[in-house]
């Protein structure tokens, strides 16, 4: 429950941060992560068949 409550506070600090950043820096940031998490998938993806 405690993950829990300290992850919304996180997501409330980000969601303001990007609230107030200009809209280009959000999503240039915002293409990194979905980059960064496909790639992430990917190799999890991969790590799985071959186990």
């Amino acid at each position: 429950m405690l993950f829990l409550v300290a992850a919304l506070l996180l997501l409330g600090v980000v969601m303001g941060t990007v609230a107030h950043a200009p809209l280009g820096f959000t999503v240039i940031a915002a293409a990194v992560i979905a980059t960064w998490l496909a790639i992430f998938a990917l190799r999890e993806r991969h790590a799985r068949r071959s186990h």
